[in-house]
């Protein structure tokens, strides 16, 4: 059976493929083999720069040329290649070393220099370097984009609804009024930080031996200074040294990515979370499309399943991530292969993410807001305007302000009348009592307009 979108077991390449293949060329299998080949041409060409390095003498410009078209032009085919080596070696490295070597064979000015591809390495010197690579450019290129537009989609919702109010409702119960906006901005203000961290995060590399010591560097070259040789590779990468490290890198840039991911994912399911209640609740209408279906059995339905949807990607690609960063910065002794299995999972919580992304695109673009709705959640609450009356007595020093608005409110329905009798007949100043007999349930928003209208 052919893998299609019918056949994939995993719903990342198979229902939700549409959404998820733009992390096709960071971490899909060709990607991971891609890379790998970037950093063994990398090495190679590197190490022919290292003038003390008389056995390799430098590359001619021609030859330059012909190792970077083999990464420029490196396709599917070439990564059936690849593979088919490994069927042979069962070592994924050791193909793409193979591969290469079998490529420059035909070239007279670098096959006898052929020993010098993937020279001192362990594996992980090159898996490591790999996957930052694909880590970095899978974020920068994928994730931060969508995760910019999410927050300019949101800073204009904020904005377009800056001054609509709304009833709060802390423990669910009516609150203090708010504006939808300023409620959005809350969480557009949460995300700005958190992408602020994420383009700030280093992503390192270590290109050291077996266990990190340059053991066999140093046996066949004891007076090259390989420390700063593998820096300047390392770097000339766009990636940052570690100099202390095992067999393998110890991941904890990976931890720290992986937690700020998470934690993003974790401020958006709180977001889809309010606007399912929003909905619910009637404050937000949503755009019906011809030909959608809500219920099966009933007609009537509209359901906030874009949200739902996205809730539930942000919680697989969590716990994925969570594990992920639990995990990798921990190895047995100099090292283990247990982060190797687990790394190939890396595209799969950030597809989780990049996919409830999309739906959150989706749903959002379908949210239409009731004013009639809040504006009668509003009116008939009016109870809510005890804050600010007890507030203003406690100013002008009246004696047990709060114990008598709770007296006078607690679980009982106020009307506007009624409330606006009791503000006459209290002790207070005539132009305290005008101020606040003209607050109403919509206007006692405090700043939060302002607060709102400063994200633009």
């Amino acid at each position: 059976m052919d893998l299609t979108t019918l056949t994939a077991i995993s719903p990342i390449d198979g229902r939700y493929r549409n959404k998820s293949v733009g992390l096709t060329n960071s971490f899909s299998e060709l990607a991971l083999i891609k890379y790998r080949l970037i950093v063994e041409v990398r090495w190679f060409q590197h190490l022919s720069n290292v003038k003390e390095l008389e056995e390799l003498p430098c590359l001619k410009e021609s030859d330059h040329n012909f190792l970077n078209t083999l990464i420029e032009t490196f396709s599917e085919q070439n990564g059936a290649e690849v593979k088919a080596i490994e069927l042979e070696t069962n070592h994924d490295v050791k193909a793409v070393e193979y591969y290469l070597k079998k490529k420059i064979s035909d070239i007279a000015t670098l096959s006898p220099f052929s020993e010098f591809i993937h020279f001192a390495c362990t594996s992980e010197d090159i898996n490591n370097l790999a996957y930052a690579l694909m880590l970095k450019d899978g974020i920068s290129q994928v994730i931060e984009p969508n995760l910019d537009k999410l927050i300019d989609i949101l800073t204009k919702l904020a904005t377009s609804l800056a001054e609509v109010s709304m009833l709060s409702r802390t423990h669910g119960q009516a609150a203090s009024p708010t504006t939808m906006g300023k409620e959005i901005a809350n969480t557009v203000a949460r995300l700005k930080k958190s992408s602020s961290a994420l383009s700030k995060v280093e992503y390192f590399g270590k290109m050291n031996g077996a266990v990190g010591n340059y053991n066999a560097h140093l046996v066949a070259y004891p007076d090259l200074d390989w420390q700063k040789i593998t820096e300047e590779f390392i770097t000339s990468l766009g990636l940052n040294k570690n100099t202390y490290t095992t067999q393998i890198e110890p991941h904890d840039y990976m931890a720290e990515l992986f937690h700020l991911i998470s934690r993003t994912n974790t401020i958006l399911i709180d977001f889809c979370r309010d606007i399912w209640e929003y909905i619910s609740l009637g404050y937000f209408k949503q755009i019906t499309i011809a030909g959608e279906v809500g219920s099966s059995t009933m007609p009537h339905k509209v359901n906030p399943i874009d949200f739902e949807n996205s809730e539930g990607n942000l919680g697989l690609a969590n716990a994925i991530l969570n594990y992920l960063s639990g995990k990798l910065p921990i190895s047995r002794m100099q090292r283990d292969l247990t982060d190797s299995t687990t790394l190939r999972n890396v595209g799969v919580g950030l597809a989780y993410t990049l996919i409830a992304l999309e739906s959150l695109f989706k749903g959002l673009a379908k949210l239409e807001i009731n004013e009639t709705i809040l504006d009668r959640d509003l009116n008939e609450n009016w109870e809510v305007l005890a804050e600010p009356i007890q507030t203003v007595m406690r100013k002008h020093g009246l004696d047990d302000s709060y114990e008598r608005l709770k007296s006078f409110t607690r679980g009982k329905s106020i009307s506007k009348e009624t409330l606006q009798d009791f503000i006459k007949s209290l002790e207070l100043p005539d132009e305290a009592k005008s101020q606040l007999l003209k607050l109403t349930p919509k206007n006692y928003i405090g700043n939060a307009d302002l607060q709102a209208n400063d994200l633009r």
